[in-house]
């Protein structure tokens, strides 16, 4: 009888150890087999060396990210075959698995660099580095762009603070920006009403399209989001999925396997002055190659 209670009592914990066994391993297959994808968040990009004033580290926040480590972090990942891939290969070929991976990127290790809100820097500061290191290697370093058109400059004065629609076109133009919606004017949407939701989606999406007209003849220009402040929850996501095919968050906990899960809550980690060069390559070198399948 003592035989048997002992065996009645240690069945949950048998079944309990068995659960877990299971639900590892399928984790493990799943990380042997899909490829690790960093998605790195940055803001603006300055160049310190042009900042006025003996204290210029103070002339620029803790968000920002220098040039000069930029510059470092890109050069090691061109040099250690990374693929930059954009939103729309991340959808396609990661996601919902729609195509295949193209043989010229099977070996390397797929990365995404992407840059929130509307900063003039991207343009003055991140854009002649993408050029010269295309210069420098013959390759392009793609990036994708979180912008918020309604609050864009209008025109080409140098003294402001925010990017413009020439700006962007040139950019795209050249093969280097992927540009994808912010919302509107930068609004936290999970404080909107049904009608400031929909403003801010709809009215992004086709102000950014406008911008890239008669350059993006596949329509890939805002058909994906970055939630401003990161802020989503299930009427947000309901919404979005009316008019993008994916949405982005900063969640730093969930962020290798995360969007996985659900293609409206994937994760990024966010990049900032305390993130040194060393730091995001060693975050970029857990990327896992791509394989034939």
């Amino acid at each position: 009888m003592k035989s048997i209670k002992l065996k009645l009592k240690s069945f949950p914990v048998l079944v309990f150890l068995t659960t877990l066994l299971v639900i590892t391993s399928i984790w493990l297959i799943i990380d042997i087999t899909i490829p690790k994808i960093p998605i790195l968040g940055f803001h603006s990009i300055v160049d310190t060396q042009s900042l006025e004033g003996k204290n210029s580290n103070q002339n620029w926040r803790r968000i920002d990210y220098t040039k000069e480590d930029f510059v470092k972090v890109v050069d090691y990942l061109v040099n250690h075959n990374f693929w930059f891939i954009s939103s729309q290969d991340l959808y396609d070929y990661f996601i919902t698995n729609s195509r295949k991976v193209p043989p010229e990127h099977i070996g390397k290790k797929p990365i995404m660099l992407t840059f929130d809100d509307s900063y003039k820097t991207f343009y003055t500061n991140l854009l002649p580095v993408l050029e010269s290191i295309a210069e420098k290697y013959n390759q392009k370093v793609k990036v994708v762009l979180f912008i918020n058109p309604g609050i864009m400059t209008k025109n080409e004065n140098k003294t402001s603070f925010n990017i413009n629609c020439n700006n962007l076109r040139e950019g795209f133009a050249k093969g280097f920006f992927d540009i994808q919606s912010h919302g509107q004017r930068h609004k936290k949407l999970t404080s909107l009403t049904n009608k400031e939701l929909i403003y801010e989606l709809e009215t992004a999406q086709v102000q950014l399209r406008k911008c890239t007209a008669g350059l993006d003849p596949n329509k890939t220009v805002a058909s994906h989001i970055a939630y401003p402040y990161g802020a989503s929850n299930q009427k947000v996501e309901k919404f979005t999925a009316k008019y993008y095919k994916s949405g982005y968050l900063y969640n730093s906990r969930f962020f290798w396997q995360g969007w996985l899960k659900n293609k409206y809550q994937i994760p990024r980690l966010t990049v900032n002055r305390q993130k040194p060069p060393k730091g995001l390559i060693h975050i970029a070198e857990k990327a896992l190659k791509i394989k034939n399948e």
